[in-house]
């Protein structure tokens, strides 16, 4: 089963913003009469422990005052403006690593709803070339990250290790033979990135015609990716937000995090 912890945010910052509220509105004008009664009955100002102790705040109305704005903070944050992600597998190398954590632009493509994943406010839409996060169509729960390929409309093919975008053959450049791959310099819609392809392996040959709504997505690590040649289309409602930076480098948990390998990603 998957994390969701987005859906465990949301909880526990409901949950700490109603213990908050109920507290605010019920509990907090009882307790701050009792001190100034107190006060003047001493007819001096009271120490911090006197306060405290006349106060008699409970253990959940102080844990919800004091957690509530954190959580806030981090929801709002982590839900519409930037959410960071751990690369799991190879088949974005060369661009990303297995271990790099990446930080994923959440307004880029749109405000989303957290959990539901709605879209709000519209602001803009993924734009070919781009490195995209996403909700896996056949599994929702697993988030994936690949190269946006084909927009609503193109027609896409994959032959000899090139991809052509409404019949035009995007640009390769040989860089250097790293058996067993290639490492090619691509140009796909004016972006140029660096991809790994396997001369061995024959690897899936298509054409496929993007439905409306839907984009067309591969990994930068073509004969090591399960992309759209095998699974299909993922749709915008699916889209997560564009990954735009590597901030650090942690190979597992033995290891030591390495920060000099940030850098942004194109």
């Amino acid at each position: 089963m998957n994390f969701d912890f987005a859906l465990v945010l949301v909880v526990l910052t409901f949950v700490a913003g109603l213990g908050w509220f109920i507290d605010k509105v019920w509990f907090a004008q009882d307790r701050q009469d009792r001190v100034e009664k107190a006060v003047s009955a001493a007819g001096q100002a009271l120490t911090e422990e006197q306060l405290s102790a006349i106060e008699n705040l409970p253990a959940w109305a102080d844990l919800s005052r004091s957690m509530f704005p954190v959580l806030a903070f981090v929801l709002v944050l982590r839900s519409f403006i930037v959410e960071p992600f751990q690369i799991p597998s190879g088949s974005m190398i060369p661009t990303l690593k297995v271990g790099d954590f990446i930080l994923v632009n959440k307004f880029s493509y749109g405000l989303r709803l957290p959990v539901l994943n709605a879209k709000v406010v519209p602001i803009g839409d993924p734009a070919p070339g781009d490195v995209v996060v996403f909700k896996f169509p056949k599994d929702p729960s697993i988030n994936y990250i690949k190269r946006l390929v084909g927009m609503p409309g193109d027609v896409i093919a994959y032959r000899d290790k090139t991809v052509y975008v409404n019949g035009v053959a995007q640009v390769q450049n040989f860089v250097a033979n790293l058996p067993p791959d290639n490492l090619i310099d691509e140009t796909l819609a004016g972006v140029q990135h660096q991809i790994h392809v396997t001369p061995s392996r024959p690897g899936i040959q298509g054409e496929w015609t993007v439905p409306a709504g839907q984009y067309f997505v591969m990994g930068d690590n073509r004969d090591n990716s399960n992309d759209s040649r095998y699974w299909g289309f993922v749709p915008d409602s699916l889209m997560v937000g564009k990954a735009f930076a590597v901030w650090l480098y942690w190979k597992d948990f033995l290891s030591v995090p390495d920060v000099t390998t940030a850098r942004l990603i194109k």
